[in-house]
Formats: structure tokens, sequence, C-alpha cells
């Protein structure tokens, strides 16, 4: 308990920093607006190009450990729209706003230092061939979702412009051109990606604290509480079910998949909102509530898996 609170710990002390900021009137809206659009417009596109362009990928490909994974993402994805739709009356661009919510993981504050806690070396090469395609893959289908869900009329003509011009899709893109390009990264453009890149999370925190002042606590409870049991329990339930008991994989490999699907609601999907100005507070609520819970949950996750070596 007391190691998942010091993981989950400062998270919270960067959040409240721009809460604090926001509340005693040091930064203004404006700044969280310009905090976000430097998130969502260059750090994250520019981590996406570094990751896609210089994760090291094996030779053979572990698909049923992704299969796992994803299936039960997609699942969660879909059941979180549904309610959404049909309890919650939620409609358009929020729909997928809520479904991104519910499955996108906080991978680089929680996720990587509870696996490697919990598993170490052994847990590292599971972890990373997640990241590697995780944020790029739930990114691209939220993008997709919500420019479909914008474009009713002329989805097809409307949306590709829109994507064509994406930063998050761009920098996925670009990253996979370099990639099979043969070229070298220098290693002043690689420092400088990897500076901008890891920019991009302490960033985003401290944006949502201001958002948070800004919006509080304001989406109905019943909805947040809704996507926290979903992204909580449910999703990592599916993985567990699906990695343990359905498709072979190495004991270890099952574990380190549950635990990437207990971490909280990523801050990734505040950004997505507050870059389409819709469903924020229920994003940014749902963050922060999820985040909270998470101390027990997670603990939780990890006594189920801890005997897996």
């Amino acid at each position: 308990m007391f190691e998942t609170l010091a993981i989950v710990l400062p998270i919270f002390i960067v959040i409240a920093f721009g809460f604090g900021a926001a509340k005693t009137g040091l930064l203004g809206n404006r700044v969280s607006e310009g905090l976000s659009d430097f998130v969502f417009v260059i750090a994250i596109p520019v981590l996406l190009f570094r990751t896609m362009a210089t994760a090291t990928i094996p030779e053979v490909q572990p698909w049923f450990y992704w299969l796992a994974y994803f299936s039960a993402l997609a699942c969660v994805w879909a059941i979180t729209m549904a309610v959404g739709r049909k309890i919650f009356g939620l409609a358009g661009q929020e729909l997928p706003i809520a479904g991104f919510t519910a499955v996108q993981a906080n991978t680089v504050f929680i996720g990587i230092p509870l696996v490697l806690r919990a598993y170490g070396d052994a847990g590292a090469v599971p972890l990373f061939l997640l990241i590697a395609i995780h944020l790029p893959i739930t990114m691209s289908v939220a993008t997709l979702l919500v420019e479909r869900a914008d474009n009713q009329g002329n989805i097809w003509t409307g949306m590709l412009k829109k994507l064509a011009a994406h930063p998050i899709l761009i920098g996925i893109l670009c990253g996979i051109v370099f990639r099979f390009s043969g070229l070298t990264m220098p290693d002043a453009v690689s420092a400088a990606t990897k500076l901008l890149g890891e920019s991009a999370a302490p960033t985003a925190l401290f944006a949502l604290g201001m958002t948070l002042c800004r919006y509080g606590l304001s989406a109905p409870m019943p909805q947040v509480a809704a996507l926290c049991f979903l992204k909580l329990m449910v999703q990592p339930a599916l993985v567990y079910l699906l990695a343990f008991h359905v498709f072979p994989m190495p004991p270890v490999w099952a574990a380190v998949a549950v635990l990437f699907a207990a971490c909280p609601s990523g801050v990734n999907a505040f950004l997505l909102a507050e870059r389409y100005k819709v469903g924020i507070s229920l994003a940014s609520s749902t963050i922060a509530v999820s985040t909270i819970l998470a101390v027990v949950t997670t603990t939780g996750w990890l006594w189920l898996v801890s005997g897996v070596r």
C-alpha cells in the first residue's frame, strides 16, 4: 500500500501545483489552454515520433499478448460508449471521449514504476512492448472516432482533411516513415526530441490541475463512478481472464498486462477533451477520482498477481 502511495503521490503534487497556481490567480485560464495546446501539438507528437522511430521491436511479435490486452480494451471502450449513450444520454463527440477516458491508462507515472517494482527486469520487456504501441493505437482510434462524430454529414471528406493536419497522427506517421527510411537520428536531434517528449507528462498534469480549478469535480458523479469502475475493475478483470486463461503467454507477461490495465485513467484523455472542447469535466474528474481510487485497486490487483514469476 505504501509503495503504491509513493508512486501515486507525486502525480497529485504536480496536479496540486497547477490547481494552486490557478486558484491564487498566479496563472490564468489562457495559460492552462496554452499548456494543453503545447502538450497536444508539440510534446506528445514528438514523443510519439521518437517512440515509433526508435522503439525496439522483437523479431517474433507477441500477438497473443497484445491480443489479450487490446481485446479487453476494445470491449471496455464499446461498453462505455453503450452505457454512456443509453444510460447517461451522452452523444456526439462526448461518447468517444468517455470511451477513451475509460481505457487510456496512466502508463508513465503509474504503469512503469508499478511493473518494474513488482517484476524488475523480467517485467521490462513486456511492459515496453505495450507502451510502444499503446498510446499510438488508442490516440489514433480516439481521434478517428471524435472526428467521425464531428462530420456526420460529410464523414470521409471532412474527417480526412482534419486528420491530415492532426499533430498526433503526423507524429506517428513521421516516426514510422523515419524508422523505415534507414536514416540515423543525429545525437542533437535525439536529445532534443527526448527533452520535448519528457516534458509532456508533467506539463499535462500541471494543466490538468489548472483545469480542475476551473471546472472542479463538476461532472455528474454517477458518470464518473461508472467510468472509474470500468477502468479500474472491468478492464483488468477482462485482461486477467484472457491473459491467464485464454491466450498462451509467459505468466509474468500476463501479470504485466493485468497491472498495465489496472492503471487509472491517463492524462491524455483530458488533453483530447481539452483539444476538442468537449467532455472536459468528465475526463478531468475521472482522471482525478480514478487516480485516488487506484491506491486501493492497484494494490489489490498487484496482490492477485504477486505470486506469478
